[in-house]
């Protein structure tokens, strides 16, 4: 899967072909046509209520994608800022990481191309998670 150029219309409509889900079924649940559903499959981005309904229908939480994406690809925080912010948003303690994050990183790994300490560096990934990957392995 490629995480750096997400389509979700495309994922979306590969879930819907894996469950074999019947049209009708998706129509009355996500309250729209045929027509509707098809332009969604096209979409490469989708508005996050629409998503949701997708990830309940489906059964597959298409949000997990992003995390993945934003743990690869998105740059470090500035080490000069506080890391939390106050406000009203919750505080996840943990990062959820998702077996092709895994697989990328441990392939970094066997391949020699980063070490443990540039792994952990670069990703933001604690040294006993990682561990653990690497034991698993």
């Amino acid at each position: 899967m490629n995480l750096k150029n997400i389509h979700i219309g495309k994922l979306i409509h590969e879930r819907v072909n894996e469950l074999q889900m019947p049209v009708g079924r998706i129509e009355k649940f996500m309250k729209c046509s045929e027509e509707e559903i098809e332009n969604m499959y096209l979409q490469s981005s989708i508005d996050t209520f629409l998503l949701l309904r997708w990830s309940k229908l489906l059964g597959y939480n298409f949000f997990r994608i992003y995390s993945a994406h934003l743990i690869l690809y998105a740059p470090p925080a500035n080490p000069g800022t506080p890391s939390q912010q106050k406000g009203n948003l919750p505080v996840f303690r943990k990062n959820i990481y998702t077996e092709e994050v895994k697989s990328f990183i441990l392939g970094k790994i066997s391949s020699k191309e980063m070490t443990v300490n540039e792994v952990i560096l670069k990703y933001r990934i604690p040294k006993t998670t990682l561990h653990k990957w690497i034991k698993k392995a």
